[in-house]
This record gives structure tokens, sequence and C-alpha cells, in this order.
């Protein structure tokens, strides 16, 4: 595992945060595949400094398998790190650093398989897909999609490699991120009860989201692979108010759904509308301006692959695991929404992940490089 190991340790040495560039790591990828006689095409993204890499090793064809995973990585502040986050160490059987998990060592997989399907005799393609920003949101794979997708050229297989502990995940939750803003009254808090408090509002906003998530639980969609067998919502932030003596004019809160594919998203919006609207009508027998806006801000879709479908039997040839399905979100559902048949399937657990002294064991490693022989013998 020479060069793996190698390749990890200079994939980790780049520190890319999503709040920071990843023109650095690009550029070292996009140069070990040129070296390997790669065809290349880098995506720039919206912001200066991201870019996203398509590469393919092989014949310019339809078919073959893609391989795809995320750059970026979580912030290391505030965490308590016992060794230096972004060079790799090793004690025993762990490789240490951020990203070890979450994914970077899945990308040094990547670059291995690379190295071997340029000495193979390919008769289908190896295409391989490096994107950013998936940490917020699987933002930079959307944003790449216009001049993604028609380099992708059908394959017949695509692995994006998030930490599963190589079982071949088949389904994963959509997720949603809103932002509401509740509108209320400014006044001097003397005489609080004369106006409408945003805060207020938004406390009973979020008792009536808390209403949906009951009913969601007992009464909607089920899966019992996953943890929690139905779609959730979630309050994440909630702030309002300038001082203790003002009664504040508005408040945000911002929150996420996360569902199963059976629970359609506009019915799960319409769900939490009607319980926007439910929290803002007593208000506004005192004042008409009472209100409560939605900005659904970021999606990406789930994954929910059917236990017929052709590409889980390739999975289990190729990487001879059992099936499950994840909590996290990943670019998975981004393709098979394309059409493009699609699993989850990587090193390392994401109980390491984002956590700190982050590590991936070298059996993960091993088992992670045998799944990329075989798929460069499959392309053969």
């Amino acid at each position: 595992m020479t060069l793996t190991l190698e390749l990890l340790d200079r994939l980790i040495g780049c520190d890319t945060v999503s709040a920071r560039s990843n023109a650095g790591i690009i550029d070292f990828i996009e140069a070990f595949l040129g070296e390997r006689g790669a065809h290349t095409a880098r995506i720039s993204g919206h912001v200066a400094g991201k870019c996203g890499l398509f590469a393919r090793i092989g014949p310019e064809a339809e078919g073959g398998i893609m391989l795809s995973g995320h750059t970026d990585v979580v912030p290391v502040e505030g965490q308590d790190w016992t060794r230096a986050p972004f060079a790799m160490s090793r004690e025993g059987e762990r490789l240490y650093g951020r990203g070890t998990t979450d994914m970077k060592g899945y990308l040094a997989c990547m670059l291995h398989a690379a190295d071997l399907a340029a000495r193979a005799p390919l008769r289908a393609p190896l295409k391989l897909v490096f994107s950013y920003d998936e940490e917020i949101g699987c933002v930079g794979i959307q944003q790449m999609l216009p001049a993604l997708g028609p380099l992708l050229a059908a394959p017949r297989a695509c692995f994006v490699g998030e930490p599963t502990s190589m079982q071949i995940a088949t389904g994963h939750k959509g997720k949603a991120a809103l932002r509401a803003i509740c509108y209320g009254q400014n006044g001097h808090s003397a005489l609080a009860p004369s106006f409408v408090n945003a805060l207020y509002l938004a406390g009973d906003f979020m008792r009536e989201l808390r209403g949906v998530q009951d009913w969601l639980a007992t009464h909607g969609a089920r899966d019992t692979a996953y943890d929690v067998p139905y779609s959730t919502v979630h309050v994440g932030k909630l702030s309002g108010g300038t001082a203790l003596n003002m009664v504040p004019a508005s408040a945000e809160m911002v929150f996420e759904y996360r569902h199963l594919a059976a629970d359609a998203p506009d019915r799960l919006m319409a769900r939490i509308d009607a319980a926007a609207e439910r929290a803002a009508t007593p208000y506004r027998a005192q004042w008409d301006g009472a209100a409560i806006t939605i900005d659904r801000y970021n999606a990406y879709p789930g994954l929910d692959v059917p236990a017929e479908a052709d590409i889980i039997r390739l999975a289990q040839r190729l990487v001879g695991t059992d099936t499950t399905k994840v909590a996290f979100g990943t670019e998975a559902g981004v393709f098979h929404d394309l059409g493009i048949p699609v699993v989850v399937c990587g090193p390392g657990s994401m109980t390491q992940g984002h956590q700190p002294d982050e590590y991936i064991e070298i059996g993960q490693i091993a088992a992670c490089e045998r799944m990329m022989q075989n798929i460069i013998d499959s392309l053969c």
C-alpha cells in the first residue's frame, strides 16, 4: 500500500476546509492523473478558488465505471486535537488526520485505481469525479452538473466513496435546509404586551414544527433500515432581538428536514407552510403584519436503490460485502437523478468522521484497494 499511503499523506496535507480554496489539491490530483495519460477537465466553481475535476482513463466511450469523491473537509476549530490535523500520522493500525475517513482515504484509493488503470489493457473507461463543498450540503457537485453532465457518458455504475466500512449503501435520506424569518413589531419592553414579539412567534412556530415531527414519527413513511426510520425535522439555530429592553421585530430560525424517499419534499413543505400559518394567525388579531416567510435555500436528493437493481449485484461481486443504508447524505442522489446506477461504498466509519483525532484503520484502506483492483480487472 506504499503508493496509497503516500497519496493519503499528501492529500491530508492540503487544508481543504470548505471555507477555503481547494485549488491546490485539484492541482495535485490533475497533475498526478495527467502523468498517467488521463483526459482531464477542470470545472470552475461559482466562487473563486473552488473547482472540481473530471477525468477519464481508457477509451472515450459510454459505459465503464465511475468513482466519485469530494475534496473538502470539515473545520478543526473548536475541537480538541492531540496531533496536527493536516499532517498524517500513524499509530499502530490507525492513520490520523483530518479527512482520513471523510473522505481522503477514498480519494487516495481513487488515485491508486487510476495508477492501476494506466498500466492495464482497459476495454471500458475508468471515470473519476472530484467535487468540492460537499460538506456544506452537496453544493459543489450541483454547481458542476451543467459542465459535468455531458462528460459522464452514461457510466455502467458509480461508486461514491463516503465511509461505509466498505459496506454497500443503497439508500440515504434527502435533505433541505430552510430559513424562516418571523416578523413582529419593535417597541419598549415596558409596554411589551402591546406589541407582537417576533421571538414569541418563532417559539410558537418551533412548537408547530415539533408537531410536524410527531406526525412524521407516527403517521409518515417508515424504513426500518435506518437508525431513525422516519423523516425528521430539526431546528438548528434561532436568533433575534437587539437589546433586552426592546421588543424584537424580527427573528430568524434555521432548520432542516431529512426525508425518506416515500415522503415527497413538496408534501413535507406543505405541512411546514401550514405550521407557519397556524403559528402566525393568532398574532394577526393584534397586528395584521405578523408573518413567517420560509426560504428553502439548499437541498439535495436522497438515494433509494431498488433491491433488484443490477448495480447491487455488480457491487457485491466487486466488493463482496452486504448492503446497508446510511444516516448521512451523499452526492449519490445527484447521480441517481441523472439516471446513473450508483451506490455508496468507501473505507472508514462515519463514527470517526468530523471528530477530533479523526482516523482510519489501515485494514479499511486495504479493503478499498482490493475493490479498486477488482474494478480495474472488470474493465479489462
